[in-house]
């Protein structure tokens, strides 16, 4: 993977990450995936994946 696609990649995933935490936490009323509680656990991992992502994808373009 170069290292654009892992920043975009764990950009994506930050954000989506933050979005379903805040709506699993119930912050967000109109949405199917408020007040569930999977969600406001599998947004935090999401996002931590997307940290990772965006570690490598700086290492990677700092390299080349």
């Amino acid at each position: 993977m170069s290292g654009w696609f892992r920043l975009t990649l764990g950009l994506l995933a930050v954000v989506v990450g933050a979005a379903w935490t805040v709506q699993g936490l119930g912050y967000v009323e109109d949405s199917i995936m408020a007040g569930h509680r999977v969600w406001a656990l599998l947004g935090p991992l999401l996002a931590l994946a997307g940290l990772a992502l965006l570690w490598l994808g700086v290492r990677a373009r700092n390299r080349g």
